[in-house]
């Protein structure tokens, strides 16, 4: 007799809001954190082919932070498509116009480029300061330094 594999029932996966603060976190450390809630790897019913993720609201992404020289030589590209249409921007320059997009980006990256991806990316709220307009669903604060460990 073999052993049957789970599969959840997607109208049965209960889904928690959770709130993540992003002040003094390198950049990386937590786009990989949130990428995880976001999926839903740290749960034990997680299911590549489903969404058992929760919905992560990441505030104060002003103050997220990078080491060595990224703030000057880290670049984002952006192109409207058309001939040289293409913008380069610094990430410290990114980070005084639009802090939230720096966060946005590093946890697309590590989420798969495909349809449930793209679905999943719907779940993650970022915002520059400390409040957030989810009071309603009365999210959890996240704590990262269980899964981080000893890092800020």
């Amino acid at each position: 007799m073999t052993a049957k594999t789970f599969l959840p029932a997607v109208d049965e996966i209960e889904r928690r809001w959770l709130v993540v603060d992003a002040a003094g976190q390198h950049l990386g450390r937590l786009a990989s954190v949130v990428a995880n809630l976001i999926r839903g790897k740290h749960r034990p019913n997680f299911t590549p082919h489903l969404d058992t993720g929760d919905f992560v609201i990441v505030v104060n992404a002003e103050k997220v932070e990078v080491t060595g020289k990224k703030s000057s030589q880290k670049l984002y590209r952006r192109s409207s498509g058309r001939p040289g249409g293409m913008k380069v921007e610094t990430f410290s320059h990114l980070q005084a116009r639009l802090p939230e997009r720096i966060v946005e980006k590093a946890i697309w990256g590590m989420l798969p480029h495909t349809r449930l991806g793209r679905q999943q990316f719907t779940k993650l709220k970022v915002y520059k300061g400390p409040a957030h307009p989810h009071a309603a669903q009365k999210p959890e604060v996240f704590d990262l330094s269980t899964v981080l460990g000893g890092h800020s």
